[in-house]
């Protein structure tokens, strides 16, 4: 139901000196009772729930974001170590880092032993082990071979060529005739030097070097040994052939010394009399083994 406001005329505003003011409240407060309502505002603690979604989202990203940085910048940091300021113990860096070695102050270190080879690829090592092992196996049967012919005999290994040069006599006690000689051109078949001795006379290495043959079977040399030399200067090559089964006392690529005790006279391979059959080569060339030694032994 509408209100009837009555109006005041001029003479009771002007009775009352604060009738200026009351009107105008008065109208005011008809005006706003006169307006329709409009729809409340939405107050502040209802939409908050929206406005306050989106600092959470951008604290959520930041987070994650924060999160993948510290994951890829962490290890490169950890893997980064800062120069040391001070020097520092095996054991402190050990402290620091649980995969390092640490080597006692008073460890030695020790050479390792490749089996006493001097060949340093796989396959001349599988040579140098294929020679001793036949080497061996050949000592083996001329050991039997000789005891089954009764032909055992002992030596003193310890013994060597009596002579202080360069060059030594291979067998101290021989005899020879002149058909044994060096003669290739009437004798194509022997080139060596005949030394008639008792079967086991030591047979002593002419000259320093090294053993390149050394076998039980060695053409109609029998049992022999060739050994390379340098001698004054030159390439010379001894061969001690017909020596007894099992005697050799070297093997292919051994060192040795002049005068050193390498087997004992003996009548294997093409041979009729007990003899060490003697050849000389110098720088490849046949030589006469008895001329040689006479000039060069001592």
């Amino acid at each position: 139901m509408a209100e009837q406001i009555e109006t005041p005329d001029d003479d009771s505003l002007q009775a009352h000196p604060t009738g200026v003011a009351t009107r105008s409240r008065v109208r005011g407060l008809a005006a706003r009772r006169a307006k329709p309502r409009r729809p409340a505002r939405v107050t502040s603690a209802s939409a908050s729930p929206r406005r306050g979604s989106r600092p959470l989202r951008s604290l959520v990203i930041l987070t994650m974001v924060g999160g993948l940085v510290a994951t890829v910048a962490l290890p490169a940091y950890g893997a980064w170590r800062a120069p040391a300021e001070a020097a520092v113990t095996l054991q402190q860096v050990a402290a620091d880092d649980a995969q390092s070695l640490v080597v006692a102050s008073d460890a030695t270190s020790e050479e390792l032993d490749r089996g006493g080879y001097a060949a340093t690829t796989p396959e001349e090592i599988a040579k140098k082990k294929a020679e001793e092992a036949a080497a061996a196996r050949a000592r083996q049967l001329a050991s039997a071979k000789a005891a089954s012919s009764g032909s055992v005999y002992s030596m003193n290994l310890s013994m060597t060529a009596p002579g202080s040069g360069e060059v030594r006599w291979p067998v101290t006690n021989f005899t020879y005739s002149s058909i044994n000689l060096f003669r290739p051109p009437n004798r194509p078949n022997h080139n060596g030097f005949d030394m008639l001795a008792p079967a086991g006379t030591p047979i002593f290495a002419a000259a320093a070097g090294v053993v390149r043959i050394s076998q039980e079977s060695y053409s109609g040399y029998g049992v022999a040994v060739t050994i390379d030399s340098v001698v004054g200067g030159q390439q010379v090559s001894t061969l001690y052939g017909h020596m007894t089964y099992g005697s050799r006392q070297v093997v292919s690529g051994q060192s040795v010394s002049a005068g050193q005790l390498i087997g004992a006279v003996g009548s294997t391979g093409s041979s009729t009399a007990n003899h060490l059959h003697f050849e000389v080569r110098i720088n490849g060339a046949l030589a006469d083994p008895l001329a040689w030694l006479q000039a060069n032994a001592g």
